[in-house]
């Protein structure tokens, strides 16, 4: 599996992931890193400049159908489709 690609595709369009979850279950997710469909945050205050630590293994994408984040092993990918 392409990391880089996958990201890439995500940023252009919506794809369908099937992946294994941790609990050994398998899950079907429509997903995306397309700006557009993320939702519209106010800003009330200061933002801080605390970051979390990003895990390379982990990648974290918008699931269309629910209208949230979702994250997901890269390893445990089973099958993409655009």
């Amino acid at each position: 599996m392409n990391v880089e690609l996958l990201k890439e595709t995500l940023k252009q369009r919506i794809v369908t992931v099937v992946f294994t979850k941790n609990d050994g279950s398998e899950r079907t997710l429509n997903c995306t890193l397309q700006e557009s469909f993320f939702p519209v945050v106010e800003q009330k205050t200061e933002p801080t400049k605390v970051k979390k630590a990003v895990n390379p293994e982990v990648l974290s994408v918008w699931d269309v159908d629910a209208a949230g984040w979702r994250s997901f092993r890269i390893d445990s990918i089973i099958s993409t489709n655009i």
